[in-house]
Order: C-alpha cells, then structure tokens, then sequence
C-alpha cells in the first residue's frame, strides 16, 4: 500500500524522520500505521501547492507532549496531527487552501488550526476548528 516506506520514505516526498517526535524517542509501531496514513494526506496538501511542506511537529509521545503544554488529548499523540508552514503562504492562506481540500473530499476531516507561524492540521475525523492568532 505504501510503496516508499522500504526505502524510509513515507510518500514520494515526506520521511518518516519528519514525523518522529522532536524528543528523539523511537516512535510506536502503532504510531507509525496512522503516521502512514496522515502522510498521504499530507502528500495530497503539498502536491496541489506544488511545494515543499515543512513539518515543525508530528508525531509527539505523551512525555514530550506535556513538558511543551500540549493539549492531554492531542491527535499529535496518535500519529494523526502536524504543524506545517509553507515558505510562499501565510499560515491563514494555507489553512483556506487546506479547508478547501477537505470541503472537496481530497483528505481527511478533522481539526485545523490557526496559529501566527504554522498551521495545526489533524485527521480526527470530525470537524473542530480554532484560530490563535
């Protein structure tokens, strides 16, 4: 089903070492099946932008979530969130287009935020949107 994860690559262009935790611990095997999934998802964002998607946090295991006051039930815990910018898009421009695409069906439902310098985007399967700008 994922023809790149033999090679540590999760899509033709996201790694798996862009979804670990920023603590350095080694991530689920669990973790990794939904990470899997949340790529593709990525993968759909950043071929219709047609440019490079940095990832500034994916997955976070339960320690690292807390000791940075993440939310006790982050999707980033699951494998199922990131916090992404883009160099061409203001977080907000990023987050319409990202709006757009699950409004169409081409990813997943589920929270997206706003922030000042990134943009939260998870697949918890329902919708929850926010703005802390």
């Amino acid at each position: 089903m994922f023809p790149y994860h033999k090679m540590g690559d999760l899509t033709k262009n996201f790694s798996k070492s862009e979804f670990d935790c920023n603590c350095g611990c080694e991530m689920p095997e669990d973790i990794l099946d939904n990470v899997e999934v949340h790529a593709q998802n990525l993968q759909t964002i950043r071929d219709f932008l047609n440019e490079p998607i940095k990832i500034n946090s994916a997955y976070r295991c339960p320690s690292y979530n807390s000791k940075i006051g993440g939310a006790s039930k982050s999707e980033h815990k699951n494998g199922n969130a990131s916090d992404l910018s883009v160099n061409s898009r203001s977080p907000g421009e990023l987050a319409d287009i990202i709006e757009g695409l699950i409004r169409i069906g081409a990813i997943e439902q589920g929270g997206l935020g706003r922030y000042n310098t990134f943009t939260h985007y998870d697949r918890r399967g329902r919708k929850a949107r926010w703005d802390n700008t």
